[in-house]
């Protein structure tokens, strides 16, 4: 008989709720109605990660109490020392599985599982921002290959010397907000430019903004507000992408709710040479921008909350260094080095991702006293 703890509890409490999605999901009238649906799908699979995990800590219980039951009661030498050896492997294996599931325990950022819409920019810096921001673009698109993520290109505008002044761009697939938002802020190169004649070392910065992409159950937009035109786009695509309008570009009359002020949003795409994929992706990106603006004033209340800038959202903070000469890559955020500069431009960012991940985590169990 496994004694009860506090995790247990916790668990027990999840089960009930558990069940209850497991039935309501299979609800036609929860399926017809598309957004809670798709809520309760996702929460389904939380908790079901969570269940899984509650099943092998019961069962990591039960053998350390059949384990000590036989130490107190069996006279037999071989059942003993089996018995001590179970013991000590699950004595081992239990602080796991509790670390584990209180990482499940900690409420989930409810973007996280979200698509996104990147933007980089460069900063100050001229024609080396431009290349940095050029650099940066790759690292994520290397990164997003290797993941088996889907990168496409929305807007770009290309440096007098190579690179991008600018580049929006969306990606699609597993948890992909909860990975790429530690992206968010300004990321300074420290090098000598391919430009200088004098050798001379400089520094440049470029800012990335990661937005989660918002749904259409999540942002109300009266799309006869919207004026459309179309123009014939310039860039990859041959000939055909200059004979055909297919650039499309959206202006919408927004009233900001945290200022009562109206401003016009102004948005193009000339992503695919088809004029209807292009005023999909732009009202796309015209929900992901509008439902980042409505929600500044959540992000600035978690940032309020939280003490360091792990995923705080704030795109004016100094989050990272790419020292060239030092071969090394610095996160100001947790103080992360590491010192493989080439293999983290080439898109091997896991690693620093991985570490944000964690301190995070640790500052979230603290706010739910796990």
């Amino acid at each position: 008989m496994i004694e009860q703890n506090s995790i247990l509890t916790k668990l027990d409490g999840l089960e009930s709720r558990y069940e209850e999605v497991s039935t309501l999901i299979t609800d036609p009238a929860v399926i017809a109605d598309q957004e809670r649906y798709v809520k309760l799908t996702r929460e389904y699979k939380d908790l079901g990660d969570i269940m899984n995990a509650r099943k092998r800590y019961v069962a990591c219980l039960n053998s350390i109490a059949e384990a000590k039951d036989i130490l107190a009661n069996e006279s037999d030498a071989e059942m003993k020392e089996m018995a001590r050896e179970e013991l000590s492997a699950n004595e081992t294996e239990r602080p796991k599985l509790e670390e584990e599931i209180k990482l499940l325990l900690v409420p989930k950022d409810p973007e996280d599982a979200k698509n996104v819409q990147m933007e980089i920019r460069a900063g100050t810096g001229g024609d080396e921002a431009a290349l940095f921001a050029g650099d940066l673009f790759g690292m994520y698109k290397r990164f997003c290959d290797s993941k088996g993520w889907n990168l496409s290109v929305t807007a770009s505008s290309e440096g007098a010397v190579g690179g991008f002044k600018e580049i929006d761009f969306a990606v699609s697939g597993d948890n992909v907000y909860g990975v790429l938002k530690y992206e968010s802020g300004v990321h300074r190169v420290q090098r000598v430019p391919a430009t200088e004649t004098q050798g001379r070392m400089h520094t440049s910065a470029a800012t990335v903004a990661v937005l989660p992409e918002a749904d259409k159950f999540e942002v109300n937009i009266n799309e006869g507000d919207i004026k459309w035109d179309t123009f014939r786009s310039s860039g990859a695509g041959g000939q055909n992408v200059n004979k055909v309008e297919s650039g499309v570009r959206l202006r919408y009359p927004w009233k900001n709710p945290n200022t009562g002020e109206t401003e016009e949003i102004l948005i193009e795409c000339t992503e695919t040479r088809d004029q209807p994929k292009n005023k999909e992706r732009a009202l796309s990106r015209l929900r992901t921008f509008i439902y980042d603006r409505e929600h500044q004033k959540y992000v600035d209340d978690i940032a309020n909350r939280r003490k360091s800038l792990v995923s705080t959202g704030d795109r004016s903070a100094k989050i990272r260094t790419y020292n060239y000469p030092q071969g090394r890559v610095t996160d100001h955020r947790i103080g992360y080095t590491t010192h493989d500069l080439q293999g983290f431009i080439a898109g091997d960012i896991q690693a620093m991702i991985d570490a944000l991940s964690v301190a995070e985590n640790t500052e979230r169990m603290k706010e739910a006293e796990l």
